[in-house]
């Protein structure tokens, strides 16, 4: 959960440039009287990608999905900003899928052939059901982030589509009986039943997966 001063600093943001005041005034809109405190929740944010702070220009601001010029080097490279909603489960349906952008994955331009990506985001996988389905040559497995294509509505059989039902986002391959009702199976190393959805049920598809960001490995 995000700490209620970094929410009202985001809230504070979207309004006014605080890099025109100092900590001190910035406290005081907060109710707070420790500037260090303001401090270190803006640098918190500014490491999540929530804020883009620019000391030299006096500048900070929320952060925006979409393009991100680096600042600092010689050439500039454009990387996407797609924010992260939450996390959705690749097993049994049980994560929810948050509706306020929890920070932002920072991405090269040169993994997408795509030059726009305000339809993206991001959702961190929570699980193992899918950890045998493969994305662009990247296999989904648990703690790896998917990147969520939301225009794309209309899934064709054996899609790996963000599936809501009853508010719980989870991922799976979709298919479609011989009735209309869905089935969203699982491709795993392990046995998951699929799950059947009628078409009454309080079920929507919120997007298909088109690339998976693997979990770093450190060794």
């Amino acid at each position: 959960m995000m700490h209620e001063l970094q929410q009202k600093l985001l809230k504070i943001a979207e309004q006014k440039n605080l890099g025109e005041y100092t900590l001190r005034e910035i406290a005081k809109m907060l109710g707070e009287t420790s500037a260090q405190k303001v401090k270190h929740h803006l640098q918190q944010l500014e490491k999540r990608g929530l804020i883009k702070i620019n000391k030299m220009k006096g500048l900070i601001e929320k952060s925006q999905a979409g393009f991100i010029e680096s600042i600092g080097l010689k050439q500039k490279s454009k990387l996407f900003a797609i924010p992260i909603l939450g996390a959705a489960s690749a097993g049994p349906a049980m994560a929810f899928a948050e509706g306020n952008i929890e920070g932002f994955l920072r991405i090269s331009s040169s993994l997408f052939q795509r030059q726009t990506m305000h339809n993206m985001f991001a959702l961190k996988v929570d699980g193992s059901s899918m950890n045998k389905a493969v994305v662009d040559g990247k296999k989904i497995e648990d703690g790896d982030y998917v990147i969520i294509d939301h225009d794309y509505k209309d899934p064709k059989d054996g899609d790996i589509v963000l599936s809501i039902i009853d508010g719980v986002a989870n991922i799976k391959r979709f298919y479609k009986d011989e009735e209309g009702n869905v089935v969203l199976a699982s491709d795993s190393s392990q046995h998951y039943p699929p799950i059947y959805i009628n078409r009454d049920d309080n079920y929507m598809v919120s997007g298909r997966v088109v690339k998976v960001i693997k979990k770093p490995r450190f060794k």
